[in-house]
């Protein structure tokens, strides 16, 4: 398996994330209420992505062999 997979997933969502807030900006201008709850979606998704960011695989040490 990849052990980046995640990190690219993370990535993709995050520029899914920016077209959509982008997206989202063209359509509420003048909408105060709109842009707050635009404002308090972004949060929610990057504070998911945040998490996933930090998932990640554990990296184990490489098994020592004395030659026995």
């Amino acid at each position: 398996m990849y052990p980046y997979m995640n990190e690219d997933a993370a990535w993709q969502r995050l520029q899914d994330l920016q077209r959509e807030l982008e997206n989202s900006q063209l359509m509420a201008e003048g909408q105060p209420k709109a842009t707050f709850q635009l404002l308090k979606r972004v949060a929610a998704r990057a504070w998911h992505l945040a998490g996933l960011a930090a998932m990640r695989p554990p990296r184990y040490a490489p098994m020592r062999h004395d030659g026995e």
